[in-house]
């Protein structure tokens, strides 16, 4: 059996990796540290020439670029953060990386060296996706799901049952793919970085160039199709920005990432589905005004296992996806252990276990609703979860 670099392995290395770039020298990748006395074939040599190449070519603000990069990505995607806390030997809980999904993104990062995690985070292209997602992507038009599409009929008819099965006001609430292949096009990387980082259209334009070449460069970027860098999900409520973005209105956004993650350890079916009703719930809530705006590690983990709750209602209802439960639940055992045990942060997603208590009260109502067939309006919905909520946090 080939030796998998596991995904713990990888978010230590970038730990690493960071704390050796505040020095005045960048890393030297393992390749680097065997060029001296050992033989190289002309490709290796070459490749390494490359990269040598392109590392001088950055400019002297590049470590300011890869601690903000870093920054973001270890503190706000719970994927990522739980795993860092793991690298950095924090002991063992019920929120282990040994789960179906972590065990096949280990896979899917096995010939991830050091030099493609460098340029990565030193690129920000980590969190480009998902940034320029949450920004710049506010329109419906031209919409599609999946690298190929092939998730878009099952999303556009979930996001039309979902509109119709709660009654919430739904003018305006859009849905929008997430697609890494956005590396690959200039112009949106340098919007993207005039905006983020604050570039001129010069630097922007060197980013942006640089970003193009890398994805080509590494066979291991999958022409920006790699799952890692759209492993995400994600509602947020209609907002003012200003500025370049304007408007970004009441909006759902599905990863590319995450959606074929699911379908390649089996959960093709259902995932979509489930995923899209999760994130649904969240704009429930930002209508209904009950969404925690401040981050307390007890308002994100109700918001989240009232998420997980509203999901299960709707995939098992019999005017909602009407999924057998024993399908939704063999997949909710899986995709709510991306709950974890982070108690104080503002992140805290709530544990496996309450996450998934909190699906089969869920399901319990759509299932023992003395009228079948009768949908709860969002209001009574909610009333009861908060009347259950302290059991179910209290297991």
């Amino acid at each position: 059996m080939k030796h998998l670099k596991p995904l713990t392995t990888v978010i230590a290395t970038l730990l690493i990796i960071i704390t050796s770039c505040k020095k005045d020298s960048a890393p030297l990748s393992n390749a680097d540290s065997k060029l001296a006395g050992k033989p190289q074939t002309e490709m290796a040599l070459n490749k390494q020439a490359r990269l040598r190449k392109l590392r001088s070519t950055l400019p002297a603000t590049y470590r300011e670029r890869l601690q903000k990069s870093v920054d973001k990505l270890l503190l706000t995607h719970p994927q990522y953060r739980n795993v860092a806390r793991q690298a950095l030997a924090i002991e063992p809980t019920e929120c282990s990386d040994a789960t179906p999904i972590r065990q096949w993104l280990n896979v899917e990062l096995t010939d991830w060296d050091d030099d493609v995690i460098f340029f990565a985070l030193v690129t920000g292209i980590l969190d480009i996706p998902f940034l320029h997602t949450l920004y710049f992507e506010n329109s419906p038009a031209n919409q599609y799901f999946g690298v190929n599409g092939e998730y878009t009929h099952t999303i556009e008819k979930t996001f039309k049952d979902l509109k119709r099965f709660s009654n919430i006001q739904t003018n305006g609430m859009i849905i929008v793919g997430m697609h890494g292949k956005m590396l690959l096009d200039r112009e949106k990387v340098i919007q993207f970085d005039r905006f983020y980082y604050g570039d001129s259209q010069e630097d922007a334009a060197f980013w942006a160039d640089l970003i193009t070449s890398l994805v080509n460069e590494f066979p291991q970027y999958r022409n920006g199709d790699h799952p890692i860098f759209t492993f995400n999900a994600f509602a947020v409520p209609r907002t003012e920005v200003g500025g370049p973005v304007g408007t970004i209105p009441n909006k759902i956004a599905m990863g590319d990432g995450i959606m074929d993650g699911y379908a390649r350890i089996g959960f093709g079916d259902v995932a979509p589905q489930a995923i899209l009703a999760h994130e649904f719930a969240h704009q429930v809530q930002f209508q209904l005004g009950l969404y925690d705006g401040e981050g307390s590690p007890e308002g994100t983990r109700s918001n989240e296992l009232l998420a997980d709750a509203y999901s299960a209602y709707y995939l098992s209802h019999a005017r909602g996806a009407s999924m057998q439960w024993k399908r939704v639940q063999q997949f909710l055992q899986v995709f709510l252990n991306i709950g974890d045990c982070s108690f104080d942060s503002s992140n805290h997603h709530g544990t496996p276990a309450e996450r998934m208590a909190a699906a089969k009260w869920g399901y319990s109502i759509a299932n023992n609703a003395q009228k079948q067939g009768h949908i709860l309006t969002s209001q009574q919905f909610v009333a009861l979860f908060n009347k259950q909520l302290p059991v179910l946090v209290a297991r």
